[in-house]
């Protein structure tokens, strides 16, 4: 295994707690009472606007112009590491294993996140919401990361919390790994079959020494 792409949100950094209260702070100014942090918990995986487009299409601009607005002002207060996460990624970086992100945020979110986890300097490649026309579970995202770290997909593993990350990877014809700290549940991503589940990051010590 020459490259890991993995997904941000929920997978390398806690943002579930900050995801789930943004939806309600905006969801609750405008549908009073109608939904619940169990309701957003559906929210987390898909684009934003995705979501409101099911939502409220008619206001999708407006709804996702308040979400980042709050997403932004709280971010540092309401996001945490995962344990382990750092630490294994540096020494993936040691072993030369090349690291990207593929994820469905935004380029200036993820760079923010990773620079409050101090791991900015270990990802060559960032593939956002800005870089595609096609959001995961699309292969698109996946596809172009590939493109740019000019590797083979045999080489390349995709890493999520969720089943777009699992679909996207499978689509693009790379190994797939869901991590059972997701909030959707180990049990929940075993059912899209990835190639491998994750108890803990530095599991991937372990993957790349065998593959």
């Amino acid at each position: 295994m020459k490259a890991l792409l993995f997904d941000f949100d929920g997978t390398l950094l806690n943002t579930n707690d900050l995801i789930i209260q943004t939806f309600m702070h905006v969801l609750e100014e405008r549908f009073p009472g109608q939904y619940s942090p169990k309701d957003c918990m559906d929210f987390i995986g898909p684009s934003l606007k995705e979501t409101f487009e099911q939502i409220i299409p008619d206001e999708l601009d407006e709804m996702i112009e308040k979400y980042r607005q709050w997403n932004l002002a709280n971010h540092d207060t309401l996001v945490t590491e995962y344990e382990g996460a750092v630490d294994t990624l540096e020494k993936l970086h040691e072993k030369g294993i090349r690291l990207a992100i593929v994820s469905t945020k935004r380029r200036a979110m993820i760079e923010k996140g990773l620079e409050l986890m101090g791991a900015k300097h270990l990802f060559e490649l960032v593939v956002g919401l800005d870089d595609v026309k096609y959001v995961k579970p699309n292969p698109e995202p996946v596809l172009l990361a590939i493109e740019k770290l000019s590797v083979n997909k045999e080489e390349v593993m995709m890493i999520g919390d969720n089943y777009h990350d699992i679909i996207a990877g499978q689509k693009a014809g790379v190994k797939t790994a869901g991590v059972a700290w997701s909030i959707k549940g180990e049990q929940f991503l075993s059912q899209f079959n990835p190639d491998y589940i994750l108890q803990h990051m530095s599991d991937l010590l372990t993957i790349v020494e065998e593959s």
